[in-house]
């Protein structure tokens, strides 16, 4: 297993890296986040002694599980990524667990990650999802109510607002994908302006990694490319 997931970082750093050089980017521009949700303490172990730092959960059951043990076993440079739709009665457990937040969407939310982040941490870094492809099914925040989001999370003190999440429409029509990137990057490149520690956008996961990387991304999320299928069963 460590030899199939440390080639499938190869392959996947190598495409990476081939999409940075046709956009004219550095390669230190980019953070690869490991998709692990549903995946075993043991694959996660596997890809970290392959390199890899970051990496990203959706559920709230299995996170709590995974990431005390992982602690416990040394491993405590890991940066957690929260990156799935929040439940209002998950925001304790995510404000306790995770480095960052990538799926912040309304106030609700956002007030209860501050309120509930344990003070002995540092603030909580949050991205603002945005539903960069009004799709009703799609969580995020619309543009039209982004400005209002942004002003209310820079007030809440155990919270620091670092960027913008995005995922785009499941579609083959890559030039539907392509304009919801470029609205998403000058959106961001906009706010990066005006705001303190304001530098990543999230967007692109495999299929569209590089419209993605052309667009600005600072952040690719890949799961199934690393690990393989997701896997439901036992930590």
């Amino acid at each position: 297993m460590l030899e199939n997931i440390t080639s499938n970082l190869k392959k996947v750093h190598d495409e990476i890296n081939s999409c940075l050089q046709r956009a004219e980017r550095s390669q230190n521009d980019l953070t690869l986040l490991c998709v692990s949700k549903t995946k075993p303490i043991s694959q996660i172990i596997e890809a970290y002694n392959a390199g890899e730092r970051h990496f990203g959960e959706s559920y709230i059951s299995e996170a709590k599980d995974k990431i005390p043990q992982i602690k416990e076993m040394g491993y405590k440079d890991i940066v957690w990524h929260f990156i799935g739709p929040i439940q209002s009665n998950k925001t304790k457990h995510i404000a306790e667990l995770f480095d960052i937040v990538e799926s912040v969407d309304r106030l609700k939310v956002a007030q209860r990650l501050s309120d509930q982040r344990p003070k002995n941490l540092p603030p909580l870094k949050v991205l603002i999802q945005v539903n960069i492809s009004n799709e009703e099914q799609k969580s995020g925040c619309s543009y039209a109510d982004l400005d209002a989001l942004i002003n209310e999370v820079q007030n809440l003190p155990q919270l620091e607002l670092c960027g913008l999440m995005g995922v785009a429409e499941d579609t083959a029509d890559k030039e539907i994908i392509d304009k919801s990137f470029v609205k998403l990057h000058e959106t961001f490149n906009s706010l990066k302006q005006k705001l303190p520690h304001f530098d990543i956008l999230s967007i692109g996961m495999t299929h569209d990694m590089d419209l993605a990387i052309k667009e600005g991304s600072t952040e690719i999320r890949i799961g199934t490319a690393i690990f393989g299928a997701r896997n439901y069963g036992k930590l």
